[in-house]
Parts: C-alpha cells; structure tokens; sequence
C-alpha cells in the first residue's frame, strides 16, 4: 500500500514540475548513496527531488533526516559525473511534500545550511 501511494505521490509531483517547463531525466535514480527520486532539467539546470508523502507536509517534511539528505547529495554527486559540466553543472536540491489530499509544497534549496 505505501509503495503505491509513494507512487502516486511521484506522479502528482511530476506533473506540477512538467507544468513548469521541466523535463524528467531520470525517476528513482540509485547512485552510490541511495535512490533520488526524480532528477529534473530545465533551462540548463539539473534539479534533485526527494518526494516526501504523509497525512500533512509537516509530517511528510519530518520524514527527510540529515543523513538521507546526505546519501542523496552523494547519488547526486556521482550522477553529475556523466553530465558535461560535471560537479560544475548548475543544481538544485528540492523536497516535494505531499499531504494527504495530495497538496504539493515545494521547499526549495532543501539540502542548504
């Protein structure tokens, strides 16, 4: 049952990213430190998004800890090898959290401080 409620809650989420002009390079990318679950492009810049659902985004934003934050910047890290500006490229680390009448918030620059 939670997979596919983490399912759905990608799929909204990619929808209200592709509404703004982003295109999806890759879904549930597992690099060396773990899985990111959609890596996004647009304008140049690469945009890494960990998709967090519970019954409020308070609760969604609780289940992001500091050490999965880090294993994804790590993933994020051997993926920027294979882009032409490498660990140089343009980037963004971004949470969506979903709540359970599947409202999205994005927080952006999730990863900084």
């Amino acid at each position: 049952m939670a997979y596919h409620a983490g399912r759905t809650a990608e799929d909204q989420v990619v929808e209200r990213y592709r509404r703004g002009g982003f295109q999806v390079a890759a879904r549930r990318w597992r690099g060396p430190g773990g899985e990111i679950d959609l890596i996004l492009r647009r304008a140049g810049r690469l945009t890494f998004v960990e998709v967090k659902a519970a019954e409020t985004h308070a609760l969604a934003a609780e289940r992001l800890s500091a050490r999965q934050a880090a294993r994804i910047a790590a993933s994020a890290s051997a993926f920027l090898a294979g882009e032409p500006a490498g660990q140089d490229s343009e980037m963004t680390f971004e949470v969506a959290l979903v709540d359970r009448g599947g409202r999205i918030e994005i927080v952006e620059n999730a990863f900084m401080a």
